[in-house]
């Protein structure tokens, strides 16, 4: 299953011992789709229209192990992530021209990126790096050709977070590339760990773990691998979330009763409770890329489901009400949410415009897909699938519809999600 939820209704008080099986329950969530222009110049278009072949064979590139790594990457990134296909000479749009070479144990790549037949150059640039770093180099230079192409900066040197381990049961934070390689572990927890979030500068994340016995909030630096403890209120702490400008967090907080959201600020550590449902529970909060509402899921009808509310607080309105459950929500940079939803047996992908209340159910083969997380490119989703009992990491394209999958590693993998860089 790809999402965990704190159950909804448990109240977990300090002075009370409970197992963990008596506070935690897996809810599945789905995700559901819409698109629309963004501010990043993303449109809805044919998938005809959204892939532009692309000539490489003019980048001239050694023939050593390194130079393999280099190209295999560049071309494996030009592939998956759908801005390109790569095409013979003579049959493309674009050009890539220039060599790469290695000395004393680096690598430099003069590079341009022209376009039709007057050769109109794009991009010229140089790179450099160590040998070692030769994958990292052809994410960095596919994400520049992407960007200097279409306007859009690319996402293969992004990097996704994402629960689970190589043994069923195991729940730690793990940290991959986007492309599924450099798998890391974060944590070691020997516990169980939910609700994965980054800060706005990607260098920092915030999750839920139940290491300390109670359900607290933590944040982790990936640079220096300091943990903190930054939310531990009577009862349950959960589901935190940045806002975009790393100013506050929205998280779920039982400590006046049921679980509701609050917003706390980061400088003062004043909290502001946001709701006020007193025979339902909220969980899930995202922001909207300005910061200025929040969507969540609360169970107040009786069913879990979508609703929004002003940062400041106020009156709440519900966004969803097709489908059994709507869980999960991400608000992305496009302003479009996608969410998990139940339609029929199985949860679906499930994309909503939630200015004109307009969906687009994203998937709908007979598995479940739960946990979508946005890229920052506006236009890839992770999110779990899972079907025969195994949980695996996957990448939509929410512009042609087509999948891969990104966890590349034996195990278990839920909640994986993507870098804001």
């Amino acid at each position: 299953m790809l999402v965990f939820h704190i159950f909804f209704g448990i109240k977990v008080m300090r002075n009370v011992t409970l197992k963990f099986g008596c506070v935690l329950a897996i809810l599945i969530s789905a995700g559901m789709y819409t698109v629309r222009e963004s501010d990043a110049q993303v449109r809805v278009r044919k998938a005809t229209d959204l892939t532009s072949p692309i000539d490489i064979s003019g980048l001239q590139i050694a023939n050593d192990r390194v130079s393999r790594e280099f190209r295999e990457t560049l071309i494996a990134n030009l592939s998956r992530f759908g801005w390109f296909t790569v095409a013979a000479p003579g049959e493309a749009a674009y050009r890539v021209l220039g060599e790469q070479t290695l000395s004393d144990g680096s690598m430099q790549v003069n590079l341009e990126l022209v376009r039709g037949a007057n050769r109109e150059s794009l991009l010229r640039r140089t790179y450099s790096g160590r040998t070692t770093e030769a994958r990292r180099l052809a994410h960095r230079i596919h994400d520049d050709l992407v960007q200097a192409a279409t306007g859009q900066r690319g996402v293969a040197s992004t990097t996704l977070l994402m629960i689970g381990g190589r043994r069923d049961g195991e729940r730690e934070m793990h940290w991959v590339d986007a492309d599924g390689r450099n798998l890391r572990q974060v944590t070691r927890d020997g516990s169980i760990s939910v609700a994965p979030a980054w800060a706005p500068d990607g260098r920092r994340f915030v999750y839920t773990s139940f290491v300390g016995g109670f359900p607290d909030v933590y944040l982790i630096d990936l640079e220096s691998g300091r943990r903190e403890r930054i939310a531990a209120y009577p009862g349950l702490n959960s589901s935190a979330a940045f806002s975009p400008n790393g100013t506050e967090l929205a998280l779920i907080l039982s400590k006046d009763g049921n679980p509701e959201l609050y917003v706390r600020n980061l400088r003062t550590q004043q909290i502001t409770r946001l709701t006020h449902s007193r025979y339902a529970n909220e969980a899930s909060p995202s922001w909207s890329p300005d910061g200025r509402k929040i969507v969540y899921v609360s169970d107040s009808t009786g069913a879990p489901h979508l609703y929004v509310v002003d940062r400041g607080g106020g009156e709440r309105r519900r966004l969803t009400r097709r489908g059994r459950d709507s869980v999960s929500p991400d608000w992305g940079p496009n302003g479009l949410i996608v969410f998990s939803s139940r339609r029929g047996p199985h949860y679906q992908l499930v994309l909503l415009d939630p200015e004109t209340g307009e969906e687009r159910v994203l998937t709908s083969d007979p598995v479940d897909h739960e946990d979508p997380s946005w890229a920052p490119d506006g236009r890839h989703v992770a999110f779990t699938r899972s079907a025969g009992g195994r949980s695996v990491i996957y990448m939509l394209d929410t512009f042609t519809g087509s999948s891969v999958p990104l966890s590349r590693t034996e195990g278990q993998w839920y909640s994986a999600v993507w870098s804001p860089r």
